[in-house]
């Protein structure tokens, strides 16, 4: 697919102006230079051009906004100055695998000021001797080279880049919070368990009580009972109680 068409695409029926990022991978453009970006695309932070033909940078516009440029993969040898000239806040370029053989090919590269990230892996130039010495003389203001600094020290995932940071200690943040909102979740279960229990003891206890309290008026009950029979029957004295009638028999 061609990079015209590919951008097309990429634009999903959205204007310009509305694009931060675009990537344009592996699509191919006919004569070797850039086609369909232009000075619209005005918000433009990320542009990634990764093997897609190019021997040329002649044909880029100026973006201002720009930040990341991926370039990687192609057969650009010379031409940075107009790099130097529209990508004034250019931060991170990446020319790796392309034809740079010689440092003073990269020398336009000193005039972009906010240039924190260059990274020339696979290019002819790497296998000059004194070859990061060389460069970081030449760009007093990269950090980082190849992905590592001047003191062979590696780039952290950031390298550089503050918004990073800001937002892992806002997610860690949302995390913390989250959790607190568990513990506190968490222990309103516990204690909703803990009344259940009471409610359900006293349930409990309740029926036990209630079954003895039953049982010990049923024995208080048959007690009585025995009570009242005893006293309706008569008595030892009652029973030998002298009938008249046998007393005129003793007579006789």
């Amino acid at each position: 697919m061609d990079m015209k068409k590919r951008v097309s695409l990429e634009l999903r029926h959205r204007p310009p102006t509305e694009v931060q990022e675009l990537v344009l991978d592996n699509c191919r453009t006919p004569d070797g230079k850039i086609e369909g970006i232009t000075a619209e695309f005005s918000n433009l932070e990320l542009l990634s051009l990764i093997n897609v033909g190019l021997t040329s940078v002649s044909d880029f516009p100026k973006l201002d906004k720009l930040k990341k440029l991926e370039l990687s993969d192609n057969r650009i040898s010379g031409g940075l100055e107009v790099l130097s000239e529209r990508l004034v806040n250019l931060t991170h370029l990446n020319l790796s695998g392309n034809k740079f053989k010689d440092i003073s090919t990269l020398e336009p590269l000193k005039k972009l000021p906010q240039l924190k990230s260059l990274d020339l892996f696979n290019c002819e130039v790497t296998n000059l001797a004194d070859y990061r010495d060389s460069i970081f003389k030449l760009l007093p203001q990269l950090i980082y080279l190849d992905g590592y600094d001047i003191d062979d020290c590696e780039a952290s995932d950031s390298d550089g880049e503050g918004d990073g940071v800001e937002d892992e200690d806002e997610e860690g943040g949302e995390s913390e919070d989250f959790e607190d909102e568990e513990e506190e979740d968490e222990e309103d279960v516990v204690a909703e368990e803990d009344d259940d229990d009471d409610d359900s003891g006293d349930d409990e206890d309740g029926e036990v009580n209630g079954d003895v309290d039953s049982e010990e008026d049923d024995d208080d009950d048959e007690e009585d009972e025995e009570d009242e029979d005893e006293d309706s029957s008569p008595t030892k004295g009652e029973k030998r109680k002298r009938d008249p009638e046998d007393d005129d028999e003793d007579d006789d």
